[in-house]
Order: C-alpha cells, then structure tokens, then sequence
C-alpha cells in the first residue's frame, strides 16, 4: 500500500473505532451506507437504526470467516447470471476482477471491518461497488441475502467436514499402529471398573476404532444431506430472472438445488446434525481421555505420559499432569452446549428466515474449532502411548479374572449346567480369596473338595494368557482376532481415503 492509502486505511479503522465507542454510550441513530451513498436497505427507512440496534444486528465480529465461501458463492452466481444473458459478460468480468481485489485485501489485512454494514456478506458488496461500479452493484440481482448467507453456511461447513473426515483419519491410523504393536499385550478388562476379565491393548484399542469409525462414517452421512445448494432462493419465493440453479450447483460442488424455496432459505438442520455428529464424537473422544487420565495416575501406572502431552505442577515438582487428556474431556461440554443452543435458536420460528438464525454460525465455527483440537490432541497422545506392559499383565490376574473361565470349563468338560458352574466358581473364588492365593496357585485339593470331578487340567485355562487366547469368538480379544482386525481395518481405511 502506499503510504495515502495507509493513510485512508487508518482513518477508516480510527472512524469505526470511534463509532463503536459512541455506540456503547448512548442510542443516538446511526447513519451508514452501503456504497455510492445509498443505505443498506435502500430507501425504506428514512433514519438510520439506533446505536444499539446497529450493535445487536452485526455478525461481522464472528462471520468474517466465511469471506472465501461468499466470494466463492457470489463468483458461481455472477457466472451464471451472465450465462443466462441476466448481466453481460463485461460485468462479470468486472465483478470477479473486483472480487479477486477484495479477497486480496482481506487476506493481507487490509480490510477495514465496519459494524454499520453488519457482516461480511454487505463488506465485500459495499467493497465491490468500490472497486466496480455499477457492475457490481448488479451482482445481488436474483439472490437475496437469506439465500447468500444460507449458501455460504453450507459452503463452510462441507468444508469442515472434509477436514475433520481427514483428521479422523490420522487418528485411525494411530489407533490402527498402536493395536498392531499391542495386540498380545494383556491387560486388565473392566466392567464397573472392577476387573472383570483379561483383554489384550490391542484388543482395546480397536474397540476405540469400531467407535471413531462410526463417527467419521456419520459425517460422510452428514455431507450428503448437507450438500444442496439454497442459492437462487432468493428471500423466500424464489425469483423472476431467468436464474438457473443446477448451474450454480454444479459450479459449487452441490449434488442438487434445494427443492423448495422457504426450506432452502430457512432450514439450519445441516448444521445441528453436524454439531450432533460433533456431540457424540465428543463423548467417544472423553471416553478414551478418561481412560488415559485413569491410566497414568499412581494408582494404575498403567502408562507414562511425555511432556509433549503433560504439563508440571507450579509446586509439586514429582507432578505429571494429563492436561492433555483432561481438556479433551472438558471440551465435550461446550460442544454438546452449541448443539443445545442451536437447537433452542430453532425450535419455535416459523417459515422463513428470522433474524434469530444469524446466532446459527458462531456456535457452529467455535465448535469446530474445539472438536478439530480434540482430534489433533488425541491423535498426538495415541501416538505417543508408551505402555507399561508389565504392569498391565500383572494387573490383568488380579482380582479373579479368570473365573469364567473356570465355570466355562465346567461346563465344556464336565457339561455342569452354566448356572450350576457359576456356583461352584463361586465357592472356588471364596476358598482362593479366603487363603490370598490366585486361582491358578489355588491346590487341586482344595478345589476337589468343592467339586470332585475337577482334574489338573483345569490349570491349563486358569492362567491369562490361555484365557486371551481362548476368546477367539468373532470380535474376541484373542491376538490372532486382533491381528485379523488390524489388517481389515487398514485395507478399509485406505479404500476409504481413497475416495
């Protein structure tokens, strides 16, 4: 820039500043143009709205984000206005010439963000007929802004999904690594979080994949409902002008034009289901944050976490801290409160477009924002696990673990009814509990006494080792299940990457 229009530059943001600060102290009526010295909304209003009304009414605090999906929109929507004979060809390379500039500018920070033209949509207009004249104030002919915001809305969040179906993928992969390196690692499994039986990390593990692959699959699904184009929709009716919306469609990306005006305009389902989907990949992602918090106390030392993925204490100095892991927890919270949010935003208006869906977008975009951290995070601390394995084996013959594997015994080689091998297990439990012995150290004597038909054989399950390698029932913990699971999983991952 050169040093006059650093000038104007400045005393364009020094004029906004002031503006706000004046808002904030009185309701005086603010006046404001839209370019060429015409207001916004035309010549409806003969004052311009109160101090207060102009602060309440701006979005561009929070939307100027969608600076790229409405220059994307408004470039589709001057190409086809021109392809249908609606501009001329000159105007619309005089639009996207103007268009190129404004995007230039905002992403060299140049653009001066006035609260007076309320969002972004009225900055790059307002910006446009600066730079193009008549030209481009001819682009908004057969769209509304209803239509424009509802367009760019779903331009952006296709685009989020896209990078979240790819981070999901990163995550998968780590996932993936870590249950092959550990697939025969034997672990404690928990049901209350009591010991219940012996699994394998591997094994656990992929339990964590089954759940994040479902996640990412109900994003793919989320894409598909979203992917309909409302421009051309204009306010709610539709337009005159000859417009021709599969253009506009097939321009953007969009699979088809929304079928009805009123639902293309008004309809914000998109993005709940999208913050849905967000909602219960939060849950998931807590749910291994937790296990990872849990794991790395004192009390388990199940793992070690790095300093990558750690902090300190500012006191205790032998402190480890999950910070990591206890955000990602936290931040399912904001993200299931943006879905609740939105949803109260829409539960009672009526057809079509209210003013109370501009609050549509902030809860949607810091939302995204949060859960894309959570995968970064996960995924960084999934690839930095580092077991300790010993201590997870020893812990995985605690507490009885391999009891069903008695009572399956009996009634596998002695055909005792399951019910009846349930009590004896019992009894047998009691006597190595009441003696401090695990079940495999437990004499055969003593478990004679409680059931006489019992061989030395039984020690040959007792053990967790044979009892991981036992659960070879599809979906079991056995390593060789794992294995096969690891392997399917990779071949579907690439296929779906590859897409």
């Amino acid at each position: 820039m050169s040093s006059d229009q650093n000038r104007e530059a400045d005393a364009k943001g020094k004029q906004a500043g002031d503006q706000k600060s004046a808002m904030l102290q009185n309701d005086a009526p603010v006046k404001h143009d839209a370019g060429n010295g015409q207001s916004m909304w035309g010549g409806r209003f003969g004052g311009g709205p109160s101090a207060i009304m102009q602060e309440i009414n701006a979005s561009i605090d929070f939307d100027k984000r969608l600076y790229k999906e409405d220059i994307v929109g408004s470039k589709a929507h001057s190409e086809m206005l021109a392809a249908n004979g609606i501009i001329s060809a000159a105007d619309k390379d005089a639009i996207h010439s103007g268009l190129d500039r404004v995007q230039a500018e905002i992403e060299a920070g140049e653009m001066v963000y006035d609260p007076a033209l309320e969002d972004i949509h009225m900055h790059v207009e307002s910006r446009l007929r600066e730079l193009a004249g008549d030209a481009g104030a001819r682009l908004h002919t057969g769209r509304s802004r209803n239509d424009q915001v509802a367009t760019d809305f779903r331009l952006w969040c296709r685009a989020a999904v896209d990078q979240l179906y790819a981070a999901y993928g990163a995550l998968l992969t780590e996932i993936i690594e870590q249950a092959d390196k550990f697939a025969d690692a034997v672990m404690p499994g928990f049901t209350h979080l009591q010991t219940a039986q012996p699994v394998t990390l591997g094994h656990h593990l992929m339990a964590y994949y089954e759940m994040f692959s479902r996640d990412r699959g109900r994003l793919a699904d989320c894409r598909k409902r979203l992917n309909e184009n409302p421009l051309g929709a204009a306010a709610l009716a539709g337009t005159s002008f000859p417009i021709d919306r599969h253009q506009t469609s097939a321009v953007l990306g969009f699979d088809r034009p929304m079928a009805n005006s009123l639902d293309a305009v008004s309809a914000r389902d998109f993005a709940i289901e999208l913050l849905s989907t967000l909602s219960i990949g939060a849950v998931h992602l807590s749910r291994l944050a937790d296990e990872i918090v849990l794991w790395a106390t004192s009390a388990f030392k199940f793992l070690k976490l790095s300093d990558g993925f750690s902090t300190g204490s500012s006191i205790m100095p032998q402190k480890r801290n999950p910070d990591a892991a206890e955000l990602v927890r936290a931040k399912v919270g904001r993200i299931m409160g943006a879905q609740n949010g939105l949803m109260m935003v829409m539960k009672g208006l009526p057809l079509a477009y209210s003013k109370d869906m501009q609050e549509d977008k902030e809860p949607v975009f810091k939302a995204v924002d949060d859960f894309a951290l959570c995968l970064a995070a996960m995924t960084g601390m999934i690839a930095d696990l580092k077991p300790n394995t010993e201590v997870m084996a020893a812990a995985a013959g605690q507490g009885f673990s391999t009891a069903t594997d008695l009572a399956d015994w009996l009634v596998r080689v002695l055909g005792l009814p399951f019910r009846d091998a349930h009590h004896v297990t019992g009894a047998v439990v009691k006597a190595a509990e009441d003696r401090a012995l695990d079940l495999w150290d437990l004499p055969l004597g003593v478990m004679q006494e409680i059931e006489p038909r019992i061989t030395d054989e039984i020690y040959n399950v007792l053990s967790v080792e044979a009892s991981v390698n036992s659960r070879t029932s599809f979906g079991g913990t056995a390593p060789s299940n794992v294995r096969k699971a690891v392997l399917e999983a990779r071949e579907t991952l690439n296929a779906e990457n590859e897409e």
